[in-house]
């Protein structure tokens, strides 16, 4: 009955986030509730970065609202706590989509940048914009972008369906008390 019960917690969890794909399907600049914590990762990774270099500086913002997903992933596997890492193939999902949001502006750069180390107008710098630019590869920012949404698309999906693999184990279990 533990089992069970726990199955029927976690539940919610999946649909939710089988909710949030087909948003992100569904408009390509979705924003989700994991965007406050992409966003503060995605600055911490600016820090984290900036030893580096500035190349390595303005991309490790990117870097790190990916890797973040993946070190907390691997944690979870380590304890073996399989939907816990499920749910971390859903916000790496979150963080695909939104550095996609954020590469697809790299020529346009409409959207609104918000930069707490900044003191002005002019020192915001549109990540995106100069790392294509830096390589020669500004007019490839919808693709970048693509490959970013397509990548996030297969997370996702692994998200939700190892979820409901998950839960399926759990009611299937029988409690051993």
């Amino acid at each position: 009955m533990r089992y069970k019960l726990g199955a029927l917690v976690r539940l919610p969890i999946v649909l939710f986030f089988a909710y949030l794909l087909v948003r992100y399907i569904g408009d390509s600049s979705y924003s989700s509730i994991f965007d406050g914590v992409n966003y503060a990762v995605h600055e911490f990774g600016h820090v984290l970065f900036s030893f580096f270099g500035q190349t390595m500086h303005i991309a490790g913002g990117s870097i790190f609202e990916i890797i973040a997903p993946v070190i907390v992933m691997i944690g979870f596997l380590r304890q073996r706590d399989y939907f816990a890492v499920s749910f971390a193939f859903g916000w790496l999902a979150t963080a695909f989509y939104n550095v996609a949001i954020y590469a697809a502006d790299a020529r346009a750069m409409e959207l609104e940048l918000i930069a707490p180390w900044a003191f002005g107008a002019d020192d915001v710098i549109h990540d995106w914009n100069y790392l294509l630019s830096y390589f020669n590869m500004l007019q490839y920012d919808s693709a970048v972008a693509f490959a970013l949404r397509c990548m996030g698309l297969l997370s996702m999906v692994v998200c939700i369906v190892a979820g409901f693999w998950v839960i399926c184990l759990m009611i299937r279990r029988k409690d051993e008390d």
